[in-house]
């Protein structure tokens, strides 16, 4: 892609979630949702390929829909209640209202679009989709939160881990299983979010850590198969361990980064007397760790066949700071989680 053209989509890209984050009027807000959703698709279609098109094609249906419904409702509230701030909502928009920030951030059952939307679009891209513009919609939820129905929320938190951890076991593209990751992490943020919503941010913001820890990994040594990082370890063995590391910090294994946000929510729940939804919750979480641990298993616990070198993959390792800057706030921030809390 040009590079003014790059900087351009990139520039609306940071505008777009600035101005949503920054409004306190519905209006706005939909306008830097939009422009979110317009600037990403040319860089979804940078490789001219028929999947980055289906891919590019399906997410503007999703987030157009999805963005419809925000305008409907927040225009329906407005002529009910006579006001635009998003702090002010009238019942039943509430809960449509969160049902299209739950689609545009993909929590199932309205998820059916980001493991194939992931899976057709680069890397590079499919991190900006798993991070950046994830901001805008979670930040609509948590100043929402106060007036959303509870039972609606653990219902998709609860679907989401579940979806997130069913999904994942069977992939053998790493784009698809980063996709039900996300699936299931969200669905933790969203449980916990009329509990405790600074638990939720502080979740959001280590999600957003430990994805692009994982995303830059795979950038680095250009991998989207299992098959291809079951092969990584030769080229690039203290990357590779790092990457293992990262998952096991995603899986939210102790004493990783990961665990700091599960062990807290965990806590939260029986806080406020739900033991059995904790309970429910840290059963369904144990489906995404088997995917976790099964791919650190490919990764460093078995060796790749001999084969002639002809036919074996060629990869190049481009290591890079930012990757090991986000590799390391990854791995090492749970002895930091008070002062986070505390900050937040």
């Amino acid at each position: 892609m040009n590079p003014t053209a790059l900087m351009i989509m990139l520039l609306s890209l940071a505008i777009g979630t600035t101005m949503t984050l920054l409004s306190h009027h519905w209006l706005l807000a939909w306008i830097g949702l939009e422009i979110n959703t317009l600037a990403i698709i040319p860089l979804m279609t940078k490789t001219p390929h028929p999947r980055a098109i289906e891919a590019a094609t399906k997410y503007f249906l999703t987030q157009a829909s999805a963005s419809a419904l925000i305008l409907f409702s927040a225009t329906m509230n407005a002529w009910k209640t006579g006001e635009w701030s998003i702090t002010i909502l009238s019942d039943p928009y509430t809960i449509t209202l969160s049902m299209a920030l739950m689609m545009k951030l993909g929590l199932a059952p309205l998820h059916f679009w980001l493991p194939e939307v992931i899976q057709g679009i680069p890397l590079s891209t499919g991190l900006i989709l798993s991070t950046w513009q994830k901001i805008a919609p979670m930040t609509l939820l948590l100043q929402i939160s106060h007036l959303t129905d509870l039972k609606l929320l653990i219902t998709m938190g609860l679907t989401s881990i579940l979806i997130g951890g069913w999904g994942g076991i069977n992939q053998t593209q790493l784009r698809k299983v980063m996709a039900f990751s996300s699936i299931g992490h969200l669905g933790w943020m969203v449980l916990i979010l009329k509990f405790n919503p600074q638990l939720t941010l502080f979740n959001f913001l280590l999600y957003l850590t430990m994805t692009a820890a994982m995303f830059f990994s795979l950038m680095s040594i250009s991998s989207t198969k299992i098959s291809e990082i079951s092969s990584s370890w030769p080229k690039s063995p203290i990357l590779v361990t790092t990457m293992m590391l990262v998952l096991l910090s995603l899986a939210g294994l102790p004493p990783l980064t990961g665990f700091s946000p599960k062990l807290l929510i965990i806590l939260e729940l029986a806080k406020q007397n739900t033991l059995p939804l904790a309970s429910v919750t840290m059963l369904a979480s144990l489906l995404a760790l088997f995917f976790y641990l099964r791919l650190t298993y490919v990764m460093i616990l078995t060796l790749p066949p001999h084969i002639p070198p002809s036919s074996t993959h060629w990869q190049t390792t481009k290591n890079s700071p930012l990757t090991a800057a986000m590799t390391t706030l990854a791995l090492l921030i749970f002895p930091l989680s008070p002062t986070f809390l505390l900050i937040i």
